[in-house]
């Protein structure tokens, strides 16, 4: 499936949405990263069984549009309104209806509104300032389950060095501002969620957690 994407746009000085188009790349090694990727998120959303989906920071949309596609109910949210109206754009090129993404930051997700059986937060978290208050706000939307997931380092910056990307900065993806390891993020999202299951599809690091009750 190919989506529109905002390739670099930036909005308030944050990047937006993807840089690099990873889902469409002919690159080989991008390519079967990002099977690794799929085939971990599916496998994580299928034990979670959800009866609703809420992506925040869904970007251009592309794994909500294709879990509406695979009939879950699903929907997707993102602080930009650049990468939202590309969203929505794709979503009406595929016959479906523009509302299920909205303009909604991850700081200010409410329960009555926003919360599904199981949000998914992937690539998000490195981009934020404040990573465990999104933790906390997420808290407040997982019904539940919670899928997360973040670039796994240094790993992440030696695979993009390693495709000549970025080698002024280290390999650094523009708009990443955390970085962790596996241990280190496992670490930091215990202290909101219980840990299900922890994928490693490379580059990155994919929990599957449970909102503590």
């Amino acid at each position: 499936m190919t989506v529109k994407i905002s390739g670099g746009t930036k909005e308030q000085g944050i990047v937006v949405g993807n840089v690099y188009d990873k889902y469409g790349s002919c690159n080989p090694l991008v390519r079967w990263i990002m099977r690794g990727f799929a085939s971990a998120l599916d496998e994580l959303v299928a034990e979670a069984s959800p009866a609703s989906i809420h992506e925040v920071g869904c970007g251009e949309g592309y794994w909500t549009l294709r879990w509406n596609e695979q009939g879950i109910n699903a929907k997707g949210s993102d602080f930009s309104h650049q990468v939202i109206q590309i969203a929505q754009e794709n979503a009406a090129q595929r016959g479906l209806p523009p509302s299920i993404f909205e303009v909604c930051s991850i700081y200010e997700l409410e329960r009555r509104r926003d919360s599904a059986d199981l949000v998914v937060c992937c690539e998000i978290l490195e981009h934020l300032e404040r990573p465990e208050l999104a933790l906390q706000t997420l808290q407040q939307v997982a019904g539940r389950h919670l899928i997360v997931s973040v670039p796994r380092e240094p790993l992440w910056r030696l695979l993009n060095m390693a495709r000549g990307k970025y080698l002024s900065d280290w390999g650094n993806t523009p708009g990443h501002v955390q970085h962790w390891s596996k241990t280190g993020f496992v670490r930091l999202v215990v202290k909101y969620f219980e840990v299900v299951e922890v994928k490693n599809p490379i580059p990155w690091t994919m929990l599957l957690c449970r909102p503590y009750r």
